[in-house]
């Protein structure tokens, strides 16, 4: 009876300690989809922030993995797969000339810009990350707007 017993409980503890694993082990995928692009020159830069501060960020230096997709009808769409659980937001650039750079005229971008969370882009609208952040913890699609100054 006490080997029976010693059994069951190590059939358990060795579920329950399985299932915790999994769990942190889960990751998910988010589709983001950008459209009405004003042409389909160049491509379309997603990039994906996980940390607090990490937006602004002109160069594309703290993002947690940057994507590139082509662009058809005006419209692009990117799966970035094996994402854990966690805060994120999401910077797009319409790259017209395909070069990995915001090209701005004076101050303003000459090309398209979009995150997550904005309809608008502005001197009273600018993006960070807490205004362009969203919890996620399961498969998503978004569809982010595209800006142009």
């Amino acid at each position: 009876m006490k080997n029976l017993t010693l059994i069951i409980c190590s059939v358990i503890l060795f579920l329950l300690f399985t299932s915790f694993s999994n769990q942190a082990d889960k990751t998910f995928s988010l589709t983001i989809k950008v459209e009405k692009l004003r042409n389909s020159e160049g491509i379309v830069q997603f990039a994906l922030y996980n940390k607090d501060g990490s937006i602004p960020d002109e160069n594309f230096k703290k993002c947690y993995k940057l994507l590139k997709a082509n662009i058809v009808n005006s419209s692009s769409t990117i799966t970035f797969q094996g994402i854990p659980a966690g805060k994120y937001a999401v910077n797009i650039l319409h790259d017209e000339n395909n070069n990995g750079i915001i090209d701005k005229g004076f101050i303003l971008p000459k090309e398209g810009i979009g995150f997550s969370n904005f309809q608008t882009i502005g001197l009273s609208n600018k993006p960070s990350f807490q205004k362009a952040s969203f919890d996620f913890n399961s498969d998503k699609i978004i569809k982010v707007t595209i800006v142009y100054m």
